[in-house]
């Protein structure tokens, strides 16, 4: 069989710039969230946090069709976006990249909380005693002790946003060159009984990962 290289290639450059766009985009906030909620206890607290984690929980099709609801073009949102651009949020792979982050941001935010919590507070305490400001605090004591668990969790985020499917193509469909992923294309070659080109794709995603894993373990 002919493989056209160029149609083998377009979901996966497609994969890593969503893994990408996923990873950096969910650790940021996932880690200004963990900063917000690591050791602290206040009224509500619990709820928030249920509403942090709850996408864990859900089936991704779930997620999916609620972010279909919110980002459509019937909604205040999906209407203010295509008031300004003139193009719709949903089947764009920028949706894809809303999915895969609002999927994966429970996994990073659990995993980078744990890092915080695991810092000795005596540590934070004596920077601040010696005159550190909080960002100096965050930036030289906080953030090296916890950097395992930061890069975990960033790891974690790329590996959410390569793989993502479910509500990928619920908001993103399956749109050859614009908006289909290496999952979606795994799933239409197995359909289609081309098991030569999923196994290609599947190879591709096993590489990718295996090399965002041995970059990560050299850096920590």
């Amino acid at each position: 069989m002919e493989i056209n290289w160029a149609d083998f290639f377009a979901p996966v450059w497609l994969s890593i710039k969503i893994a990408v766009l996923t990873s950096v985009i969910v650790f940021l906030l996932a880690t200004l969230a963990a900063r917000k909620m690591a050791g602290r206890r206040f009224f509500g607290h619990s709820l928030v946090e249920t509403v942090l984690l709850l996408p864990l929980v859900l089936p991704p099709t779930v997620v999916g069709f609620v972010l279909l609801v919110f980002l459509g073009r019937r909604s205040w949102i999906g209407r203010l976006y295509e008031q300004f651009t003139e193009q719709t949020i949903l089947f764009t792979w920028g949706a894809a990249v809303i999915a895969a982050v609002v999927v994966s941001f429970p996994l990073v935010y659990r995993t980078v909380k744990a890092g915080l919590e695991g810092v000795e507070k005596d540590l934070e305490d004596a920077a601040r005693a010696q005159g550190a400001s909080e960002l100096q605090v965050l930036r030289y004591v906080t953030l090296p002790l916890a950097g395992r668990s930061l890069a975990a969790g960033y790891v974690l985020g790329f590996a959410r946003g390569l793989g993502e499917f479910g509500a990928t193509i619920m908001v993103a469909g399956n749109i050859p060159g614009r908006t289909q992923t290496v999952p979606t294309a795994i799933y239409v070659a197995v359909d289609g009984g081309n098991m030569t080109l999923a196994w290609m794709w599947v190879g591709s995603i096993i590489i990718i990962s295996a090399l965002m894993l041995m970059f990560v373990n050299r850096r920590t």
